[in-house]
């Protein structure tokens, strides 16, 4: 009997330096290439997460780790067991990365640690993403030491030396390091079995009201559909917690943004509520969602709300509950030893009163002027709102060399509606 369709029940972020094989890496598990919006990378800073989703199954009949498959049929023509389907969580581009693991955009239940065999380890990037996982508290991870394929035994054997000098006395020092050759899918088999071990599904609290921040909106409908035709707007992204039932009343905040009247460029914004109408994860349909994956949320909007991202930023919830709509934040902040991104070691400057900066909260990307500054504390003014609580995450960049570049991040502990 072929598998039945779910939904992936545990994220699981993809790290490590450029070029050092992450998406030959997910694609090996997954058979979906997950750099499908490499158009986006010449945006400059967008939270655009890629998530594959791909499954993990056991053949009874044989030992581990050969017994772990991602196949429907074992080597000797049985069928394999499904333990759990699981979603792979990449972002184009390394800053987009790094803001999106540090202002809380994507639920991520473990990580895998990519870094490449051939190369001296660890390489800029590798630290930045090693950092950011501990920053955000990301305990459970494996370190897959790629690219075995096409390095001698001995530099092999000298970067899992420098791998463990690198996790040495970390949260993480006992983490498994699996060599393998995603090109070529060697190792993959003791990969899933690491993966089963160290990344397990979180016990999650389906009682909490849900919570899910928008990383895409569009309007589904080819232009020319007949009015009887049309379906509403779908907005996507990755719930934190809780679920969402098909039938439901959501509530998504801050909202659409209406034009006041009283002077040119003032406005405010005003909440929707809708109804879920569908549900889906990528080609699979589902009457309730919960945390894992991305899920398509058709709603009965009116598709030019939704269309080209519009809603991207937003926060989804039961209505009443979702958090408030901020315009001001106070924040305990830590800048990163150098800003991120750069090719030559830039050491982060300290922040300056009435600096403008750009704060990432979940998927909301917002300009703000620091209003008061401690060694600990900032204040910022946004110009325009987010939806955030105590002990929420913002990443903050900053104006280096003509582009904005990831420099700190935060935790709120004041919000000012």
């Amino acid at each position: 009997m072929p598998w039945e369709p779910r939904q992936p029940e545990v994220n699981i972020g993809v790290v490590g330096h450029v070029d050092h094989g992450k998406t030959t890496l997910v694609q090996a598990i997954t058979g979906i290439w997950t750099a499908k919006h490499s158009e986006e990378l010449k945006r400059g800073m967008t939270i655009k997460l890629g998530y594959a989703d791909g499954n993990i199954a056991y053949c009874d009949g044989l030992e581990p780790p050969e017994a772990y498959t991602t196949e429907e049929i074992c080597p000797d023509g049985s069928e394999s067991r499904l333990l759990r389907r699981v979603s792979f969580v990449d972002a184009p581009g390394h800053e987009a990365l790094m803001a999106t693991m540090l202002s809380g955009a994507a639920l991520m239940d473990g990580a895998l640690l990519v870094i490449a065999a051939n190369e001296p380890c660890p390489q800029p990037q590798t630290l930045e993403h090693f950092v950011a996982l501990n920053i955000i508290g990301v305990k459970n991870i494996v370190v897959v030491q790629n690219k075995i394929d096409v390095t001698s035994r001995e530099r092999a054997l000298e970067n899992y030396r420098e791998i463990k000098k690198l996790l040495e006395n970390t949260p993480v020092e006992g983490a498994p390091i699996i060599p393998v050759s995603a090109l070529h899918k060697v190792n993959i088999d003791v990969l899933l079995q690491a993966i089963e071990e160290e990344i397990p599904t979180p016990k999650r609290d389906a009682a909490k009201p849900p919570l899910m921040y928008v990383a895409r909106s569009f309007d589904v409908n080819r232009p020319g559909t007949p009015p009887e035709r049309l379906v509403g707007g779908v907005i996507g992204g990755s719930l934190m917690q809780g679920k969402i039932s098909i039938g439901q009343e959501i509530e998504i905040k801050p909202g659409i943004k209406i034009s006041t009247g009283a002077a040119k460029g003032t406005y405010r914004y005003e909440p929707i509520t809708t109804d879920v109408v569908s549900l889906k994860f990528g080609e699979i349909s589902v009457d309730e969602a919960y945390p894992g994956g991305l899920v398509a949320i058709g709603t009965k909007l009116d598709p030019s709300l939704t269309k080209a991202d519009a809603l991207v930023g937003s926060v989804v919830g039961n209505p009443g509950q979702v958090p408030p709509v901020v315009r001001g934040v106070k924040a305990r902040y830590e800048l990163l030893q150098r800003i991120v991104g750069m090719k030559e070691m830039v050491k982060t400057p300290p922040l300056q009163q009435n600096e403008v900066i750009v704060i990432t909260a979940g998927t909301a990307i917002r300009v703000g002027v620091i209003t008061r500054l401690t060694k600990e504390y900032i204040e910022i003014k946004l110009r325009d709102p987010i939806v955030a609580w105590e002990g929420s995450r913002i990443a903050i960049s900053r104006r280096v060399l003509g582009r904005w570049r990831l420099s700190g991040w935060g935790v709120i502990e004041e919000i000012e509606e």
